[in-house]
């Protein structure tokens, strides 16, 4: 167990740790149903903490004859229809967000990366200074180019001013994940599931999130 793992063990017990007021946003984009599932394990661990939380999409960008082509993304686009899509007033209201994306050729999905684009306004006002975010992926196989991706995302958020937790190396269930420092990475396979070892790193990054988010909020105030 990691040192941060045995403080964060220890506080909890104790009481110490208060983390019922911090509002998380949970914001992913997913064509096939993975992202989706890591942003619900993300979200339910956190709830489970005491944030409040949000699960949010970013607008689709495919048009609309692509994703007919293939039946595991149209399925997908129609089981999360009414999930509500991510807008700039979300990322003003939360303390810390949880970004959760596929990797596309080693970087961001275009999806993503055009929500971030938008976020200019937000930014140029100083509201998404001291945001306290995290990233997660997945790729079709363990070398895909997540480290990137997350990376990628990581690079954004320093531009925003904002405070990037990532899992690193403190709890041992990161290395039943793959041991990715910088997030969670998942192998994705057709049905779009996360097997428990995976799960189990996305509750700790999610916890990790919402414990430091917590910090952050009381020492602002």
């Amino acid at each position: 167990m990691g040192l941060f793992a045995k403080i964060f063990g220890k506080q909890a017990k104790e009481g110490t740790i208060q983390m019922s007021n911090v509002k998380l946003a949970v914001i992913y984009y997913s064509s096939t149903g993975t992202n989706y599932k890591m942003a619900n394990a993300a979200a339910q661990a956190a709830r489970e903490a005491g944030a409040e939380v949000k699960v949010l999409k970013v607008p689709e960008l495919a048009p609309e004859e692509a994703i007919a082509s293939n039946p595991s993304w149209k399925a997908h686009v129609e089981e999360t229809r009414n999930v509500p899509t991510a807008t700039a007033a979300d990322i003003e209201w939360a303390d810390a967000i949880i970004f959760s994306v596929p990797t596309r050729f080693g970087n961001v999905p275009s999806q993503m990366k055009q929500f971030l684009d938008t976020m200019g306004g937000l930014w140029a006002q100083g509201k998404t200074v001291n945001k306290v975010v995290s990233a997660m992926t997945s790729a079709q196989n363990p070398h895909g180019g997540q480290e990137a991706t997350i990376l990628s995302i990581y690079t954004s958020m320093y531009h925003w001013g904002a405070i990037v937790v990532a899992p690193g190396y403190t709890d041992q269930v990161v290395f039943g994940a793959g041991g990715n420092p910088y997030g969670t990475s998942a192998t994705a396979v057709e049905d779009g599931s996360i097997d428990e070892a995976t799960t189990a790193a996305i509750k700790h990054q999610a916890n990790r999130v919402v414990t430091v988010a917590s910090w952050v909020k009381k020492g602002q105030a």
